[in-house]
């Protein structure tokens, strides 16, 4: 019997096992006489529903008690805001781990559980993992106005070039204008301050059609030539290949899931010729998604390669190119 319930176990864990976006950690506590007791937690309702649901269908005369079995997101969630420039997602409780990804100043993050000083946070998208509660805030942003689509715009005191540094803020995160004056707009981020207005893009001003999105996708890209790459970042400083799509489609006002796998499951596979913007993916065996780029045009791509150290462009019909040998599929998400 109980290696019974530990087959059921495992095959729910077995279906909930994508770490980044679910979580099932739920295990036997007894089984003693007609009673079965389980303890643990899970990500959701339907999680949870899933487990009662498998457990009283292989052992109906149980009694099943679930009642040390939390369910992490509630009906009143608990939401923290990213208050630093910029700060890390990662797989355990420390800085000492695996960096799963990064959080930009002002996103909101649904607190799932904490521990010590960390917090195990959803973002908006359902990308889970643990956040240093010291860098997040109970206040949240206000409504954004804009968006940096510069790499990286220098915060300052006045209105001014030459004025004191206050801090960096990073190409991607959302901002409220609270004041312009000439080339300049004041903004609060970490700290408040000016930064130039050429390096901000209005919500409203996104461009409206796939052509528009994908002329102005292929003139960002270009501003991110030479960054170094770093596995889970998102930013100027450090990106990887999936940051590196997620953050430029996030700049024409189209939201993509974070990895590469995920963002090849969601799009429409298309056969040359290609159109900029197109993602092109690449993998191991032809099947588990491992890398992906952004068609500039033709089978010229943009991307943030561990092999190159950064990003830059590759043709991946080039003979000589490495991608070319491990091809998988293009997708399509602008129409």
């Amino acid at each position: 019997m109980l290696e019974k319930i530990q087959a059921v176990l495992d095959e729910l864990k077995t279906r909930h096992r994508d770490t980044r976006v679910q979580l099932f950690d739920v295990g036997l506590v007894s089984c003693v006489e007609d009673r079965l007791s389980l303890e643990g937690r899970v990500l959701d309702p339907q999680t949870f529903d899933a487990l009662e649901t498998a457990m009283q269908s292989e052992f109906p005369t149980l009694k099943l008690d679930t009642s040390a079995v939390k369910v992490l997101h509630g009906e009143s969630p608990l939401y923290l805001t990213v208050a630093t420039n910029l700060t890390g997602l990662y797989s355990q409780p420390t800085f000492h781990c695996d960096l799963l990804s990064e959080l930009l100043f002002g996103w909101p993050l649904e607190v799932l559980e904490t521990t010590g000083d960390w917090c195990l946070v959803r973002q908006m998208d359902g990308y889970i993992g643990w956040a240093y509660r010291g860098y997040l805030s109970e206040k949240p942003a206000p409504a954004p106005t804009h968006i940096v689509s510069a790499p990286e715009s220098l915060l300052r005191a006045e209105a001014d070039p030459g004025s004191k540094l206050l801090t960096r803020i990073l190409g991607g995160t959302s901002l409220k204008i609270e004041k312009v004056e000439g080339d300049w707009a004041l903004v609060h981020a970490n700290k408040s301050g000016w930064i130039p207005l050429a390096d901000l893009r209005a919500f409203q001003d996104m461009p409206q059609t796939a052509a528009a999105q994908r002329a102005m996708m292929t003139e960002d890209a270009l501003k991110w030539m030479g960054v170094q790459y770093l596995w889970g970042g998102c930013t100027a400083h450090g990106i990887d290949c999936s940051g590196l799509a997620q953050l430029l489609y996030r700049l024409v006002g189209v939201t993509l899931p974070r990895d590469a796998g995920m963002q090849y499951d969601v799009g429409r596979a298309v056969e040359p010729p290609f159109l900029p913007g197109d993602l092109i993916f690449f993998g191991e065996d032809g099947v588990d998604i491992t890398h992906v780029g952004i068609i500039m045009g033709g089978w010229d791509t943009i991307h943030s390669s561990g092999k190159r150290n950064g990003v830059y462009i590759d043709n991946v019909q080039a003979e000589e190119d490495y991608l070319k040998k491990i091809y998988i599929g293009t997708c399509r998400y602008l129409d």
